[in-house]
């Protein structure tokens, strides 16, 4: 296992210099769930919702949750991106899994660092955004299963989760 890159030789925390490094196309893919009751599924897919297009709303919080990654994690380089994609699917129970979205974000740059923080934050943010528009109807919705399910580009290479 390699060292951890945000700590010196003396153990501070610093920001990784990427000076050096090749501008490269950059792709990274993340996801994760939110599991809510029927209900509540029936009113995001209805359109009812009191605060209005709950899906619409939480993939623009995504967009702008990965523009603003530097600013949420501390030792993270702000950067150009060049396309931030949000999806959402619907998924009602079946056998013993809860009613859920699922969401997946696609974010892309070209540069000396990856977008793996930035397809995470925007797949939370998008996530929250759904339990802070749903809330006053089920309190008790869960956002899990949140991780990194691939990415591209760089000096590491490419990586895929496993199932």
């Amino acid at each position: 296992m390699s060292s951890l890159t945000h700590f010196d030789a003396q153990g501070q925390a610093h920001m990784v210099d990427v000076a050096a490094k090749a501008s490269t196309h950059r792709i990274a893919v993340a996801g994760g769930r939110i599991e809510m009751r029927p209900e509540t599924l029936a009113i995001i897919q209805a359109g009812t919702a009191k605060k209005g297009d709950v899906l619409g709303i939480a993939r623009i919080a995504g967009i702008q949750a990965a523009k603003k990654t530097s600013d949420l994690i501390p030792l993270c380089h702000p950067l150009a991106l060049t396309r931030v994609a949000i999806e959402f699917e619907e998924h009602p129970a079946k056998s013993a899994l809860a009613d859920h979205i699922s969401c997946t974000a696609t974010v892309e740059t070209v540069g000396p660092t990856g977008v793996e923080m930035e397809a995470l934050t925007a797949v939370q943010v998008a996530l929250l955004t759904i339990y802070d528009m749903c809330k006053a109807v089920d309190r008790g919705m869960t956002i899990t299963e949140v991780k990194l399910l691939e990415k591209h580009g760089g000096k590491s290479g490419g990586f895929v989760a496993g199932p």
